[in-house]
């Protein structure tokens, strides 16, 4: 018997564990920016997986690649050569520029924990076991693990798993001064998010990451930078770090979401000279670097090169918040659009993103309200014009069916 929404919700409230507040739909196919639940409806896809589908939904070069390495060999473990892992690891170093090795992890969480116990043991053989200590910023999001948890800079986030791991202060972002300040002969890094995603897309300003790297050079510090949800061409850049405005060279970069188009991996991406602090069993996963997401990620990442992903990402983009300006202009229910490229959010003065993403669910569209103020836009980067439009058009409407309630 085929699965339905109905069923499914009974199963999900008896089994599940209830950690996610899920929506009444359950897709069952996707295709480029559409969905298709239960019942045969068709949806605009503009959340991804949370920004891990950029490619969109089944997209034939990954699922080739998958149903291959699927019928040879899925798992040996790390304990052996692979297929395609180093390959992968390869192309990551390639798209950063050269000069860096890569650890394989299975999440955005499990990398940055991966960068800061690889900066931990940077810090104690530069000077000596205080050196761990790791400054991030207010609002940034880095992972729900304990270590990663404790750097996100939320506290809402935080307090009923309290007490955290120890070791970490938050500044605000792009306070050069208060970062300055933070910055000790304790602190082993700095880690940032060129663009905060989960905190409620809250960009760095043009050129703060470039001072953020002359600060940790003149200090001695590493610069780590979370691009978990701004890699891989959200940004129009193969990383957000890349873009003009920001110009940085990171120590360490962490990615995940978008690298397998959905599949699970992260990476840890650092220079070699901090890399090879790692030594056999300092660090490792069961899973991960396995020779199917490898291949998946392999495909992805050549279809979003092949496919030229990023500059769609930052032609749409700017089509997409040049027209969200003007629709803020004429609702005037908008206080602020932030972000670049594919990933954006609207910002309303009234506690409305809710509301205005279950209505937008109703018409077939796909949105991700952050908290009660906050749209974000994180579409596959297939996202054309003609799907832009459409999002505006009912976004437009939706807007003054709400506001009239």
């Amino acid at each position: 018997m085929e699965a339905t929404l109905e069923k499914t919700r009974e199963l999900d409230a008896a089994f599940h564990m209830p950690t996610y507040a899920r929506k009444p739909v359950m897709f069952v196919r996707g295709n480029g920016m559409r969905l298709y639940d239960d019942a045969g409806k068709e949806y605009l896809d503009f959340v991804a997986g949370i920004g891990a589908v950029n490619l969109g939904h089944a997209h034939p070069a990954v699922a080739k690649a998958v149903a291959e390495q699927m019928n040879k060999l899925v798992q040996v473990s790390n304990l052996f050569y692979v297929e395609h892992r180093d390959e992968l690891a390869e192309v990551l170093v390639g798209l950063l520029g050269g000069g860096r090795k890569v650890f394989f992890a299975n999440s955005g969480a499990e990398a940055n924990e991966g960068a800061i116990k690889l900066a931990r043991k940077w810090g104690k053989a530069r000077r000596g076991e205080k050196c761990v200590g790791v400054v991030t910023a207010e609002k940034s999001f880095h992972g729900r693990t304990l270590a990663t948890l404790a750097a996100t800079g939320q506290p809402s986030k935080q307090e009923v798993f309290e007490p955290l791991t120890p070791g970490f202060t938050h500044v605000p972002l792009n306070d050069i001064d208060a970062l300055d300040a933070a910055v000790t002969a304790e602190t082993c890094a700095v880690m940032l998010e060129p663009i905060q995603g989960e905190g409620g897309v809250f960009p760095a300003t043009p050129g703060y990451l470039a001072d953020v790297e002359r600060l940790c050079r003149e200090r001695d510090v590493l610069l780590i930078l979370d691009e978990v949800q701004t890699g891989f061409f959200r940004t129009g850049a193969a990383f957000a770090h890349q873009r003009e405005e920001y110009r940085a060279d990171p120590d360490v970069v962490t990615c995940a979401k978008a690298m397998a188009n959905g599949l699970p991996i992260g990476g840890v991406v650092a220079k070699d000279g901090v890399a090879n602090e790692f030594a056999p069993g300092d660090h490792g996963s069961t899973f991960a670097g396995g020779p199917v997401v490898c291949s998946a990620a392999l495909a992805t990442v050549g279809a979003l090169i092949g496919e030229d992903l990023g500059g769609n990402a930052e032609r749409t983009g700017e089509y997409l918040k040049v027209k969200l300006n003007e629709m803020a202009a004429d609702t005037q229910q908008i206080d602020e659009i932030r972000g670049t490229g594919l990933m954006l959010a609207v910002q309303f003065g009234q506690p409305r993103a809710q509301e205005i993403a279950a209505a937008g669910l109703e018409r077939g569209l796909v949105l991700n309200a952050i908290g009660p103020h906050i749209l974000r836009f994180l579409p596959p980067l297939v996202c054309g014009k003609a799907e832009a439009d459409a999002l505006l058009e009912s976004l437009h409407a939706i807007l003054y069916e709400t506001a009239t309630c």
